[in-house]
């Protein structure tokens, strides 16, 4: 969950800061990880109802995250208040979080003005995966008289007064988020709004990660805004302006077999953009090294940058100790902020 999203809100009124939460916070999570071992893959029905205009998808292995120390001490440091309270939420509604949860999934994607007029809007759902306690779970909505709001066969349930509701999928696999989030992921999975299915290179994409215990895939729009982010001031060179368009998308995954490993690849439209963009990390990775402490200075050393046939790379590795050391750094406080 590092590097992930282009970032529920609280009521999802706070889309702009769960925004940069989900694409710094949750991208630093990603960067950031420990010892996880299997993937959980997302289902036919939850890829069924991720919407379209996919911004960014960020899976996480949820069960893995519970069975480490590391894992939850990161989670302590990243996790975004309103992804907190969204977790609240699931354990009033009666879900048995802990237990019962396999994988987390979030889903940014761009939906049409509900006005009708101006820019389009971002959205987030979140899908849960797992071997859920549905009659009690409904028996607790049945208990406090909670109603829900039906679209055809899709009872869609609201979860208190934080304005998030849930939607039961099918036994193993529920869609949370705000009604006009979870309307456009139900309407996708019944085949009246097309989903990301449709999408060629996106599914590809998801094809070469989802064996990963963490992975995240991004659009044009969020990789240049994940990119943004990571370059901080050094964005704002007349150099990034040339290349910041010409990237089409990326996709990040982490290990922890040996160690932890982490990698990134954006895709640029050509290999001159691929070397500039590499360059320009290069140049800030040597500035950091001047500035850091001993300890980040050897995280830096343990990051290598690279490009070839139009991708930049970004590998990271380091033992589970520095890993564990590195999450009360100067510098890893900076990119979680």
């Amino acid at each position: 969950m590092r590097i992930f999203v282009s970032e529920f809100r609280s009521r999802c009124n706070r889309q702009g800061r769960l925004k940069l939460a989900m694409g710094v916070a949750l991208t630093a999570v990603v960067l950031l990880w420990a010892p996880f071992t299997q993937a959980e893959q997302l289902s036919s029905d939850a890829k069924a109802a991720i919407p379209h205009d996919v911004q960014q998808i960020i899976m996480v292995d949820y069960r893995a995250m519970q069975n480490s120390p590391a894992a939850m001490s990161l989670k302590d440091h990243v996790m975004p208040p309103e992804l907190k309270r969204l977790e609240e939420a699931l354990v009033r509604s009666g879900l048995k979080v802990e237990t019962d949860t396999d994988a987390l999934a979030f889903v940014s994607f761009r939906a049409p003005n509900p006005d009708g007029k101006g820019a389009e809007v971002e959205r987030i759902v979140g899908i849960v995966q797992g071997q859920f306690h549905t009659h009690d779970i409904l028996a607790n909505f049945a208990k406090n008289k909670t109603k829900p709001v039906v679209i055809r066969n899709n009872d869609i349930y609201p979860m208190g007064s934080n304005g998030l509701s849930v939607v039961f999928l099918n036994q193993t696999t529920m869609v949370f988020g705000d009604k006009d989030a979870i309307k456009a992921a139900v309407d996708s999975r019944d085949g009246f709004a097309p989903n990301f299915l449709t999408d060629n290179d996106l599914v590809g994409d998801m094809t070469a990660v989802d064996s990963h215990a963490i992975w995240s895939l991004l659009d044009a729009k969020g990789t240049q805004t994940m990119m943004r982010n990571v370059l901080g001031t050094a964005s704002q060179l007349a150099d990034y302006d040339t290349v910041k368009n010409r990237m089409k998308g990326s996709r990040y995954t982490m290990d922890f077999s040996n160690g932890v490993k982490f990698n990134m690849s954006v895709n640029m439209s050509d290999t001159m953009t691929a070397a500039t963009c590499a360059t320009l990390l290069k140049g800030l990775q040597l500035l950091k090294k001047q500035q850091g402490t001993p300890l980040e200075k050897t995280a830096l050393d343990e990051t290598n940058i690279d490009s070839g046939s139009g991708t930049l790379t970004v590998d990271y590795s380091s033992s589970d100790d520095q890993f564990a050391k590195l999450l009360t750094s100067p510098l890893f406080q900076t990119v979680v902020k």
